[in-house]
């Protein structure tokens, strides 16, 4: 498995709700139906910063998810929101746990 993590500077933070319903209405959908998709936790780290995770089998497909994300902000017209280039790191995953929802 590898995590792909991207720290998105400059954010106006009065905008992080728009931001998240955007992310959860169409980008999540987006990366949700690439191949070897696992997971993807977007985090409000504080002083305009944003960080996303995405999970996927394989580093060519987490790879994939970078340019499917980029794509999506030029498509969602957030230049303003997110004024900035993403830093990005690709990093193999070596433990991990995940619990699966109770349904009740």
């Amino acid at each position: 498995m590898y995590a792909t993590h991207r720290r998105y500077e400059g954010i106006d933070q009065s905008r992080i709700d728009e931001l998240s319903r955007k992310v959860n209405d169409s980008l999540i959908p987006k990366l949700s139906k690439l191949p070897g998709f696992m997971g993807y936790f977007l985090m409000e780290a504080g002083e305009g910063v944003v960080r996303s995770t995405t999970f996927f089998d394989t580093s060519t497909q987490a790879d994939e998810s970078t340019r499917v994300a980029a794509e999506w902000l030029q498509e969602e017209k957030l230049e303003k929101l997110v004024p900035n280039a993403p830093k990005i790191t690709v990093r193999k995953v070596i433990a991990h746990e995940t619990k699966a929802p109770v349904l009740v």
